[in-house]
């Protein structure tokens, strides 16, 4: 017997699908010089100090004295050291190397987390809202029935639309589980710590869980925008948060993230009882995972020298003003954008009423241009499509040109 939780699913991720379509065109039209601007990952080479790192890396492992073998599932000390001072005691929050989970990588940890949920809880999550955390809890079970309006029956959405400024609504009904994403991917807007305060506090009160991805924290310009949900007072108390270096230093072929998870969180057993959480992901952790690379982790420890922050800021400068661009340019021809000020995604409304698979038809037809279709986060991002920034900044010209040319 399979776990049928599976075929629930619709037939293909959101991901594959734009993949097979734009395979069916080329193979229609092998003359065409595809740009695209929709699946986020990066085109920049690693920061010359990371490659370094992972250079010298390799050397030990070729030595009999300096080989490592199996490494701690938690990450190795240097790293996780290196995360605390950096990218938490640097902005004054309290984090101890014991709450750091070293991984793959946020997408896995945020798919993986759910296993340590009960059946039963409800989850919540914003609309549009990034695939893996809908997908995963169906997989798991909570997702009820697939509703002719594109929503599961058991996962309660909270719209993100123009009308609210892409601010969801605190929960009408009690949740359990709340999965927030800021800067958002996809519609690359924000919270203030004002906002989000209100959900930390919604937390606390409700008893609930925050499963809090920061993956594109690095792309803040905004002075009242966190960029860790521990700067909010109280978080400790509900909040779990995923970090990744995929889109901050370029790893996405490297794979190397974190998942912080405070010893002080505690969740409650049908009869009641407070269990701490960090020790219960720790056990998932050693049971099936058996360490993220070391030549990954000295890479990834390389990015927080001097020398590190500086060519990763200079790649992320660069990848924002190709979101620069691109906002003024769709700007400039009238549509309606959102996002890019604090994030590598842009949020844009199709024109003349047209459905997202539509628009991204158009696009790759006329101007051989590849976007991601909003409909494919959820129902809410109908009538939306995602670019990033994330291209060759000769190639985004390019496709801006074609576009500016040809719709």
């Amino acid at each position: 017997m399979i776990n049928e939780n599976y075929i629930k699913l619709p037939s293909a991720y959101l991901f594959a699908e734009i993949a097979q379509r734009v395979k069916s065109f080329k193979a229609e039209h092998p003359e065409a010089e595809i740009i695209s601007l929709g699946i986020g990952d990066v085109t920049q080479p690693l920061a010359p100090v990371v490659v370094q790192a992972i250079h010298k890396a390799a050397d030990e492992m070729a030595q009999v004295a300096s080989f490592r073998g199996y490494g701690p599932e938690r990450g190795y000390d240097f790293l996780r050291q290196a995360i605390v001072e950096n990218d938490f005691r640097a902005r004054g929050i309290d984090i101890s190397s014991d709450e750091v989970f070293v991984s793959d990588g946020a997408k896995s940890d945020t798919g993986n987390f759910q296993e340590l949920l009960g059946l039963d809880v409800r989850i919540a999550v914003t609309d549009p809202v990034y695939p893996v955390y809908v997908d995963s809890n169906v997989m798991g079970g909570r997702g009820g029935a697939l509703g002719a309006n594109g929503r599961w029956t058991n996962i309660v959405y909270l719209p993100c639309t123009a009308e609210n400024g892409f601010v969801p609504d605190l929960p009408r009904e009690h949740v359990d589980v709340i999965y927030l994403c800021y800067p958002n991917n996809p519609t690359g807007t924000t919270l203030t710590r004002k906002q989000l305060k209100r959900w930390v506090d919604y937390a606390i009160e409700q008893d609930a869980l925050i499963l809090f991805d920061a993956a594109y924290e690095a792309y803040i310009r905004s002075d009242d925008v966190p960029h860790s949900i521990f700067e909010i007072e109280g978080a400790r108390q509900c909040a779990v948060e995923f970090r990744s270096y995929s889109k901050t230093a370029g790893f996405t072929g490297i794979r190397c993230g974190y998942t912080v998870v405070p010893t002080t969180l505690m969740l409650r057993t049908v009869s009641g009882e407070r269990i701490a959480l960090n020790p219960l992901w720790n056990r998932r952790q050693c049971t099936k995972f058996n360490g993220t690379s070391y030549i990954s982790q000295r890479a990834a420890e390389a990015i927080y020298t001097p020398e590190g922050k500086a060519q990763v800021q200079a790649t992320i400068d660069y990848y924002m003003q190709n979101a620069g661009l691109i906002r003024q340019t769709l700007s400039s021809l009238g549509l309606t954008v959102f996002g890019g000020t604090d994030a590598p995604y842009l949020w844009v409304r199709t024109p003349r009423g047209m459905s997202s698979w539509a628009f991204f038809d158009e696009l790759l037809r006329k101007a051989h241009v590849v976007c991601t279709p909003g409909a494919g986060f959820g129902p809410s991002g109908e009538g939306y499509i995602r670019l990033t920034a994330f291209g060759q900044h000769e190639a985004t010209v390019e496709a801006l040109e074609r576009m500016k040319e040809r719709l």
